[in-house]
């Protein structure tokens, strides 16, 4: 078949839309900007605008709107640049597929294919959509998201098939049809052409309204999100009931006592940390995009700060992958070209996805195979751990099996010795050739089992069963160099606190080999037999001493993940396989490469452009960068700002008036959130980079516990100055407190970014730009022509004379406070 032609394809698009199971979340720009309205603060305050403005106080409402307008368009602003910045790096690792297109095969997008299209499939590819399949070789499909049935099925074409142009299938087709294949499917071996019949919502997943994968476990940045927002929530809710009842209990304005109430809470919440990790996190993945990094969920990197657990495969991360057959030796230890011819035709006649292994048993091109034909082939798995087929010659037939040595062993009654000749496989030949294989193993190499059995020439088909009373020819014995860079890398990983656990299917002696050539200390083995004999509870107490993991297969690696995760850590996973798809979709940071099957790149949520655990180390590091700016502003929001609006609601109980008013409080928060615009491109000291960081609700509630009341101690010094020594008004005195209160906020920042010595700590120039603009703005505004508006009055110049050394002494009482905080936390 020739396929679609380009127009054609362009027709059916727009017809159909994009392959996708739900349609494209892409709105217009305008209802994207309205969507910012749909905070439940923000619907408050308009609503109070309103009220305000109904009861005569046009000039408030209108301010209090302008405010809550500019708020929600910096939100906007910020949060929709950083989306488009997400947008593009995504496109970069889209799941692609290869379709017949103009007669040639091209490599597209699976959103732009359509129904008539002819996609070829192989091992590792995901079925981007409902088909049928029009050719198929040895084609198996893992369909257990749609069926529940946890075994690859074998899908065939039918000749009496049909095969519509039309852009969809009306009938409703069977699971079971063996000529079927449907969306989310993943494909364990052999190759296929298929035409696609059905896309999108059209296609089985779509009709029943499910996505492609089970949602994943929540991360660590998940629920550390959760729970800080429920931390806010309680404060708030508290605080502003304790400010109602009061201004309640005084008899105040209804009305203005509620603004004043509402306002609490917005100068309370904040409201700007989805646009700071927004932008953090955006930022962050641009830098690691030019460190050869892409990261599919923003969220990731924080989880990649926090990561504390790397469990890695050996090959191709801690090795060169570049595998080479070294040896091919008989059950007496003697190199034998029986067992390459062997070994050659099996992989050679494999239809699944070509491992490494194959790779370097086919570059051995000397072996003839013109005589051989194949007759079936019992694809791999990862239960059975070996790959069988079935050939013909001359009329006779026989069944090639190749995989891990200790099955194959197990599998066979006979040997093939030095001469060729077939001898029984009793205790003490085992014993010899178990002996073999553990010398090869210590020896570094990476081992295959090569079996064989005769077969009757009417054996129409290879079946499981037939993988019995085999033949032993020999061991394959491969090499693949542990790589130059990666004892640098993993001594860069334990020196920042990330420990790497090596989980692999590899056997024990050849990965303790490497291990030891890449001065890896093993502090604890487990091999897949144990942790099959473990429950979970068994599995969360051994997992923590145990740094290597042999022999197991991808549900123990699952188990292996889950545990760590049990005992709190932030587990990252490392791989590239089918088999490490459930690992990837588990971990809190799942990291795949880009040379990976589709599986596991849709699975992951980064994709290193080049497999090397240095490139990681260094993602590890702007992860850490970009969870220490998003610190920052909860350090702020929750300690300087906290203890501002906390005098704000205490002031209510003396003085007569309120301290200040509710549009003020909004233009204090606004201001507020201008000087914290530049926060994400702020510098991260050494030191906040040399561990793994993560959401610590103590932390951040015993540090708001200790800078805020420093910060309320000098709002009522404030307070006693204005009244003692200048004798103020209600407006005077609130806009006295109002720059007194935007300086602190504000200039504090400089103090709570670092632990060292603010002068040691060198700050963005554009954070010390915007830092200092807006304390500027806030001490000009009174005498501009808006301060009649804003209930503001000129302030006499010997306020300033008072505010300087205020301001100075604060930040000396904070940097006493912070010091002490840090001191007590070390201790502890």
């Amino acid at each position: 078949m020739k396929g679609l032609t380009s127009a054609e394809a362009a027709d059916r698009l727009k017809q159909c839309g994009p392959n996708r199971l739900q349609p494209a979340t892409q709105r217009a720009v305008a209802f994207q900007f309205l969507a910012h309205f749909k905070n439940p603060l923000v619907l408050v305050l308009l609503a109070a605008s309103g009220i305000s403005a109904l009861t005569g106080d046009v000039t408030g409402a209108v301010i209090i709107g302008a405010i809550v307008v500019m708020s929600v368009t910096l939100d906007f602003v910020q949060a929709y640049r950083a989306g488009r910045a997400a947008e593009q790096l995504a496109l970069k690792v889209a799941v692609t597929a290869v379709v017949l297109r103009d007669g040639h095969p091209r490599e597209l997008p699976v959103t732009e294919l359509v129904p008539g299209d002819v996609v070829m499939l192989s091992a590792g590819n995901l079925v981007p959509a409902d088909a049928r399949v029009l050719e198929a070789d040895d084609f198996f499909v893992n369909q257990a998201q749609l069926t529940g049935e946890p075994y690859p099925v074998e899908k065939k074409a039918q000749q009496a098939s049909h095969h519509p142009a039309s852009p969809a299938a009306p009938e409703a087709w069977a699971l079971e049809a063996v000529d079927a294949v449907f969306m989310g499917s993943s494909v364990v071996s052999g190759s296929a052409q298929v035409l696609i019949e059905r896309t999108g919502g059209a296609t089985s997943l779509g009709q029943i309204a499910v996505s492609l994968a089970e949602k994943a476990p929540p991360t660590a940045f998940e629920i550390g999100t959760r729970h800080f927002g429920m931390l806010i929530m309680r404060l708030t809710l508290m605080l502003v009931l304790f400010t109602l009842l009061v201004n309640v209990a005084l008899h105040r304005s209804l009305l203005e006592s509620f603004l004043f109430a509402v306002a609490l809470a917005v100068g309370l919440t904040p409201e700007l940390l989805p646009m700071v990790v927004s932008v953090t996190l955006t930022r962050g993945a641009l830098r690691m995009a030019a460190l050869k990094v892409i990261v599919k969920r923003p969220s990731a990197i924080q989880d990649m700060g926090a990561m504390d657990v790397l469990c890695t495969d050996k090959t191709g991360t801690l090795t060169e992958a570049r595998i080479r057959l070294e040896r091919h030796v008989d059950a007496d230890g003697q190199d034998d070209p029986h067992v390459l011819e062997l070994a050659y035709l099996n992989s050679y006649f494999e239809s699944g996805l070509k491992s490494p292994l194959d790779d370097a048993i086919l570059a051995h091109q000397e072996i003839d195979v013109s005589g051989w034909r194949k007759v079936d082939e019992v694809p791999f798995d990862f239960e059975r751990r070996r790959v069988s087929v079935l050939v013909e010659r001359s009329g006779a037939r026989r069944l090639v099996v190749k995989g891990a040595p200790e099955d194959i062993v197990r599998l066979c009654t006979h040997y093939q010795d030095s001469a060729d000749a077939t001898a029984v496989l009793d205790a003490a030949a085992r014993v010899r050739i178990n002996a073999l294989f553990d010398s090869l193993g210590e020896e570094g190499f990476r081992v295959l089992g090569i079996a064989w059995r005769d077969v009757p020439i009417d054996h129409p088909h290879a079946v499981v069963s037939d993988e019995s009373e085999l033949v032993f020819a020999g061991f394959a014995a491969f090499l693949d160099p542990p790589k130059a860079s990666a004892a640098a890398a993993l001594k860069a990983l334990a020196a920042s606190g990330v420990a790497v656990k090596i989980v692999t299917g590899d056997n024990e002696r050849v990965t303790r080999h490497v291990c030891t050539q890449l001065g890896v200390a093993i502090d604890g083995v487990l091999t897949g037999t144990d942790v099959a004999g473990m429950n979970d509870d068994a599995l969360r107490a051994r997992v923590e001493a145990v740094n290597l993991f042999c022999r197991v297969n991808p549900s123990q690696k699952n188990r292996i993940i889950l545990a760590l995760k049990a005992r709190g850590h932030v587990v990252g996973y490392l791989g590239d396989g089918i088999n490490d798809a459930p690992s990837l979709h588990t971990a809190d940071v799942g990291i795949s490469v880009d040379g990976a099957v589709d599986v596991a790149k849709q699975a992951a949520a980064m994709i290193l452009l080049e497999n090397d655990l240095m490139v990681l180390h260094k993602g590890i590091l702007e992860g850490r960068r970009t969870f220490g700016n998003v610190m920052k502003y909860i350090m702020m929001a929750t300690s300087s700002n906290f203890g501002n609006m906390f005098s704000m609601a205490a002031a209510t109980l003396f003085l007569p008036f309120l301290p200040m008013l509710p549009l003020q409080i909004l233009l204090n928060n606004l201001m507020y959130d201008v000087s914290e615009i530049t926060l994400p491109m702020d510098n991260v000291d050494a030191e906040d980079l040399a561990q793994p960081r993560r959401w610590d609700m103590g932390f951040i509630r015993n540090f708001m516990l200790t800078i805020g009341p420093i910060s309320s101690m000098f709002d009522f010094l404030t307070f006693y100055l204005l009244i003692s020594l200048f004798s103020a008004n209600e407006a005077l005195f609130r806009t006295g407190w109002f720059v007194e209160s935007i300086a602190t906020q504000v200039l504090v920042i400089f103090v709570i970014r670092t632990r060292r010595n603010p002068l040691r700590s060198h700050p963005n120039r554009w954070l010390v730009l915007t830092s200092l603009g807006v304390v500027l703005s806030a001490m000009i505004l009174p005498f501009s022509p808006l301060a009649p508006y804003l209930g503001f009055t000129a302030l006499p110049l010997s306020f300033f004379g008072v505010l300087m050394p205020l301001l100075v002494s604060y930040l000396f009482a904070v940097e006493g406070g912070k010091q002490w905080f840090y001191r007590r936390l070390m201790r502890a």
